[in-house]
């Protein structure tokens, strides 16, 4: 993403290409912390582009359609025959357009507007770190992990009590979906599933040990988010919504920060393919915030996620993912999109969000999980929308919307950080990875629980939670976002506030 249009477009805190649904390092009052290719074309990377060719799903590509690929200059990356999607390589502009005009083609898309590899820069945006003297003057009560006392956010969900009754199942796997895990951490350690785990990022899976961890340069983000979701109950640093069950990681992202379809296709395939039982996707996919059905190249990149998300749950997973930080209401007639595509030059565009996609966020059968603050309001920043947003956890806010209670001090969310270390950040990002703890505080309670009965669990135990009216979260006397529909089920919190108890006792 370009630093002028941020993910979030009140705060700097999201690098250039960084299409993390959602985690804001800054808040509005918070100090920032292969075959061969043809030989007519080129096969240098400088011009080579990534696509993705859709044919019929449970088969490979025909001998036919691998022959024309080739023909319009194209190299087989990878095929995932069971979705009927195949990711290519090529360096013929036309690619695309040649190769949709071949019998058994559904459609073609290129996945990215920059050639390989991505030329973005930028410095990331740093969570917040907690200093020694931080984490020395944390104070917990008896029978909790250190900084337990500073995660106001565990008993917003109730996973405080749940935890005395269990900490969920090791037999059950939460695959965080995201830019690496650094399964290293004290704290993530103890419930890493280094078989779960792989790099997709070229979208094939690389099962290179390690190769899920983020590099000293990549965002910390998927280890905050995996710290959020199973923190181990060991003595040490702070604990998880689910502190008992397994988390893996799925590395999607690039060096520079973008999530790109092939490698969320290879995630969920990964995922489906190892008896994940939950994914988390704090992200959406690259390089287009919301993608456009009526456009031939974002309809094949929808085309391809869905198949792949829809292929997870099939085998067993329930996908759960944050629902963005615009404050955008997604089930308006219109949106003014200005990010997009983030990978060369966005401009402004209007576009119908029923019609245009935030994915996987908007994906049939995925949980959308908006964000709340310390008080149980919505975020500041969380998008929104009747029909849209299904459930609402904790992502935190600006301390000074939405301030704690006491020991905690800080109005964002405490995770794990790379290296060792825990620190803050905000959004929907934070707020996914809650609702997928309880999903697989869920899965644990019913182990043998399709993902439709897990998901229909998570809606039933919600907490209620009415619309906020007037929703003026600033105080400046001016609405900042209308929420619709019944205390039951409205546009800000969904079905309502995930409830980590009743998961563990229905």
């Amino acid at each position: 993403m370009t630093a002028c249009h941020p993910r979030h477009r009140r705060a700097l805190a999201i690098p250039a290409g960084m299409a993390v649904a959602a985690s804001l390092a800054f808040l509005p009052g918070v100090p920032a912390s292969a075959a061969e290719a043809a030989p007519t074309f080129s096969a240098d990377s400088s011009s080579s582009m990534s696509y993705v060719v859709n044919v019929r799903a449970g088969h490979g590509p025909s001998a036919h359609v691998k022959r024309e690929i080739a023909k319009a200059g194209g190299t087989i990356v990878t095929s995932y025959d069971r979705i009927g999607v195949v990711v290519v390589h090529s360096a013929n502009p036309d690619f695309a357009r040649t190769v949709r005009k071949v019998r058994g083609v559904q459609s073609a898309g290129a996945t990215r507007t920059a050639p390989l590899p991505s030329a973005a820069t930028t410095d990331t945006g740093a969570p917040k770190v907690l200093s020694g003297e931080e984490i020395a003057a944390a104070e917990a009560a008896e029978g909790q992990d250190p900084l337990q006392g500073l995660q106001w956010d565990l008993p917003a969900i109730k996973a405080d009590r749940a935890h005395e009754k269990s900490l969920g199942s090791e037999k059950v796997t939460v695959a965080v979906i995201d830019t690496g895990v650094d399964d290293t951490h004290p704290d993530i350690a103890p419930n890493f599933d280094r078989d779960a785990s792989v790099n997709c990022v070229s979208g094939k899976p690389d099962t290179t040990d390690g190769a899920w961890r983020p590099s000293a340069a990549e965002s910390p983000h998927g280890t905050h988010v995996a710290g959020e979701i199973a923190a181990a109950k060991n003595g040490v640093g702070m604990t998880g919504v689910a502190p008992g069950v397994k988390v893996s990681g799925i590395k999607v992202s690039n060096p520079d920060g973008f999530f790109y379809t092939e490698a969320v296709v290879c995630g969920f395939m990964w995922a489906a393919e190892h008896d994940v039982d939950v994914t988390n996707n704090s992200y959406y996919t690259d390089p287009w915030y919301f993608n456009c059905k009526n456009d031939p190249d974002q309809k094949a990149l929808v085309e391809a996620v869905t198949r792949a998300s829809r292929y997870a749950e099939k085998k067993g997973a329930v996908n759960v993912a944050a629902a963005g930080n615009e404050n955008y209401d997604l089930s308006s007639d219109e949106i003014t999109d200005p990010s997009s595509p983030n990978d060369t030059t966005p401009g402004d565009r209007v576009v119908d969000p029923s019609e245009c996609l935030d994915i996987p966020t908007q994906l049939p059968g995925v949980v959308t999980v908006a964000s709340t603050g310390a008080k149980g309001l919505k975020s500041s920043f969380s998008n929104h929308g009747l029909g849209v947003v299904d459930i609402a956890a904790p992502g935190g806010d600006s301390t000074a919307y939405q301030k704690p209670e006491p020991p905690a001090t800080s109005g964002l969310i405490l995770g794990t950080l790379p290296g060792g270390k825990w620190g803050y950040m905000a959004g929907t990002s934070m707020a996914s990875p809650h609702v997928a703890g309880v999903a697989a505080l869920i899965k644990s309670t019913h182990p043998h629980a399709s993902p439709a009965t897990v998901k229909a669990l998570l809606y039933a135990q919600a907490d209620a939670t009415a619309c906020t009216k007037p929703y003026d979260i600033d105080g400046d006397g001016k609405v900042d976002a209308v929420c619709e529909g019944s205390k039951n089920r409205n546009g800000f919190y969904g079905w309502g506030t995930a409830d980590a108890l009743d998961a563990v006792t229905w």
